[in-house]
């Protein structure tokens, strides 16, 4: 009875489909670090995304750079040299506005590591491609052949998120790049002007905070640039504090990172499959909402909030978030982990992005953790259960896709397995409830060659089905595996049916024997044809239930009998192994079996009709018990 019960072939076929899965999702560039990640992926309902290369190309082009003695605008292909400059003394590389622009980005690539480098006739991004657009701008601004040389660092302090800027000390010049709301602040003097011009620094601050609002509008990633020179070289005991303070603000540099040109069908095909997005980002308010619009991420009504502005209040916070397009910015680690708490809380699947090295705690607390596998960093991708290789936001739909299919599988193969139980159990309940008169059809070693031998290739088959059309035109699996659609399709429909032609196909061999209840045993001939019949009929009607179970809606014949090539495969294997389970004399004799007489083997024929007929009948009920549930909506007024 517990060899009956236990579906031994069940952890392999789970395992394997996992497995399955994984390679398909590592062919479309998500890497599953996770395995369990592979089904849980099928019942995302939220996915926080980033902005910078999940949504957007990380291409960065630096194309405007805005001094307090004017603006350029700067139009170059990729991180090369050249570049068509226009603005306010752009024909003039002695104007104020040039010279405060190749002193803005002089200093700015001062306080930036990455570099843009030519390989093999192409210049590419080394390192951060922001910085590599830096480094390109300065190129640019210092004209042909003038690439400046390489700054000698003496003091470098990375980027931090709760700073929101990094320095560099060259000589005894300190160079200061980040978030305008960063260093707008730590700014005094002049504003750069460079020219004697007498503005107040408050006038200064106003008007650069003017142009980031206008820049980040546009869809922009701004960067405010200062300098200070410092009294002499630091000790090594100084503080940073210290020295990033009265600092003299020399301008704005404005990116551009063009969207992907798939995120908008892909966004939709998110929301075809009733999951949520909403963008978690450190940029702007302005560039988030920006970039939001112009890939048809954000919502209606717009809801945009800032990381510095979110309610205190979990309940309030969360009803705000828990909306399709919600757009939040300037968000710290602390608070991304917050956002993926209080989305939780609300019942959702949640998927989370995230590259930098404090994403980490986000990505381990969201059921799905993604990491940037081009541009994140080594934490990022340890923390995360999904590593896209192209950092794309369709491949994160693509694995939705996939982890749909593969949850519909594991329902395919557990139905398939579990059917085969009851026609396991069904011979030892005859046994028990007569106390022993009927004879045990099927003996342990025969569940086990049916649980090992002949089920386990069709159900690895079954999970190795590929996704239906429909399966992101619905919304998430929120139910169980074992639900009452499955328990009833198992123990009222195809367990049953498969059961009673098992038990008919014994009892026809014994009373074709001549024996009769109460009797006694027949000889032992008898009882192993008996129990060939009985075996035969278990191992053809699974042969049906395989192709019934391709599906919970639609009958295999409507699906193409060939469609699924490995479970033709496997169905000759189970088949062969059949075969030889009843043919090969010391096999047989082992399982205690010989082959059937022609009535048993008729049937046993006769399982696969009435397993595909019992499925089809279901099936239709079904469908036409949901059309009248839900009756088509009345036309539209024009």
């Amino acid at each position: 009875m517990a060899v009956a019960l236990v579906p031994e072939g069940l952890l392999p076929t789970v395992t394997l489909s996992l497995a399955i899965g994984a390679q398909r999702m590592a062919a479309r560039n998500a890497l599953v670090r996770n395995l369990q990640a592979v089904e849980t992926l099928g019942s995302t309902t939220f996915i926080c995304t980033d902005k910078t290369g999940t949504l957007t190309q990380n291409r960065m082009n630096a194309v405007e750079v805005w001094t307090p003695a004017g603006l350029l605008g700067i139009t170059g292909q990729g991180y090369g040299p050249g570049a068509q400059i226009t603005g306010e003394g752009a024909a003039a590389p002695g104007a104020a506005a040039f010279q405060a622009a190749q002193r803005l980005s002089a200093a700015a690539r001062a306080a930036s590591v990455g570099r843009a480098v030519q390989h093999e006739g192409q210049w590419i991004a080394e390192g951060d491609p922001m910085e590599a657009a830096i480094d390109a701008l300065a190129t640019r601004l210092a004209g042909p052949g003038g690439r400046a040389a390489e700054p000698t660092v003496s003091h470098r302090f990375a980027f931090d998120p709760r700073r929101l800027r990094e320095s560099a000390i060259v000589g005894t010049t300190l160079s200061v790049k980040g978030a305008p709301e960063s260093v707008i602040p730590l700014c005094r003097g002049d504003g750069g002007r460079g020219d004697g011009g007498g503005d107040s620094a408050g006038d200064s601050a106003d008007r650069a905070l003017q142009m980031v609002d206008q820049m980040a509008s546009h869809g922009l990633r701004v960067l405010a640039v200062a300098q200070r020179s410092l009294p002499g070289r630091p000790g090594a005991r100084f503080k940073l504090e210290e020295v990033e303070t009265g600092l003299t603000l020399l301008g704005l540099i404005g990116l551009h990172d063009p969207p992907r040109a798939e995120v908008r069908l892909s966004l939709q095909a998110a929301r075809d499959a009733g999951i949520k997005v909403g963008m978690v980002t450190g940029d702007h308010a302005f560039t988030a909402a920006a970039i939001a619009r112009e890939t048809g991420l954000i919502g209606s009504p717009e809801v945009v909030l800032e990381g510095h502005n979110l309610p205190e209040d979990d309940e309030v916070l969360a009803a705000l978030l828990d909306r399709d397009g919600v757009v939040v910015s300037r968000v710290t680690p602390e608070q991304k982990l917050r956002v993926a708490r209080l989305l939780q809380h609300r019942g959702h699947v949640l998927a989370m992005t995230g590259d930098g090295v404090n994403d980490g705690p986000a990505l381990q607390q969201a059921d799905i953790g993604v990491a940037m596998g081009l541009s994140g960093t080594d934490v990022a991708r340890e923390a995360a259960d999904l590593v896209l290789l192209d950092d794309d936001f369709a491949t994160i739909i693509a694995a939705v896709e996939q982890g749909r299919a593969t949850y519909a599988n594991i329902r395919r193969f557990l139905t398939y397995h579990l059917t085969d139980n009851v026609a396991e159990l069904t011979p030892f309940v005859f046994w028990a409830l007569s106390g022993g008169r009927f004879p045990l059809a099927l003996s342990v070693l025969q569940i086990l060659a049916l649980d090992i031998g002949t089920d386990l290739l069709p159900a690895l088959a079954l999970g190795s089905e590929a996704p239906s059309k429909g399966a992101l035109k619905r919304s998430p699996e929120r139910r169980h595996l074992m639900d009452a659609a499955l328990m009833f399709r198992v123990f009222a429909l195809l367990g049953p049916v498969e059961a009673l032609m098992e038990m008919t196909a014994y009892t026809a061999v014994l009373f074709g024997a001549g024996w009769r209840p109460g009797a006694e045993l027949p000889p032992s001939d008898v009882l192993m044809a008996a129990s060939g019949a009985a075996f035969s009929t278990v191992v053809l009607g699974q042969l049906a239930n395989a192709f019934a179970c391709r599906s919970a809606t639609v009958p295999p014949w409507r699906l193409g009998w060939f469609t699924n090539r490995l479970l033709l495969w496997a169905v000759l294997a189970e088949l062969g192994l059949l075969t030889v389970f009843l043919f090969l004399g010391p096999v047989a004799a082992l399982l205690g079996q010989a082959p059937p007489t022609p009535g048993g083997l008729a049937v046993a024929l006769a399982a696969i009709p009435a397993v595909l007929l019992a499925d089809w009948l279901y099936k239709e009920a079904r469908h036409r018990r949901g059309g009248r549930a839900a009756p088509a909506a009345p036309p539209k007024r024009s």
